[in-house]
């Protein structure tokens, strides 16, 4: 990520609420995430909801990568 995008990303997480959500939720399933990589076996439940979350984190990523996008945009245009 670009020094710019680290600035707007700051930015955007103190002043955009979608953004600050989707960023939280993201952060909750990277924890729930490491949670589960530290067990020694995963129960058939456990990958399924491994497997569940990282694809929520995925989209997550992808709507904070749309706002970024959206903003930047804003940004030349204006």
């Amino acid at each position: 990520m670009a020094k710019g995008d680290d600035s707007l990303k700051e930015e955007l997480l103190k002043t955009d609420e979608d953004f600050r959500r989707l960023a939280s939720e993201h952060e909750e399933s990277e924890q729930r995430l490491e949670q589960l990589r530290q067990r020694s076996m995963l129960s058939a439940e456990d990958e399924a909801e491994e497997k569940q979350l990282k694809l929520h984190k995925l989209y997550l990523k992808d709507q904070m990568e749309q706002i970024l996008r959206q903003r930047r945009e804003s940004r030349v245009s204006a």
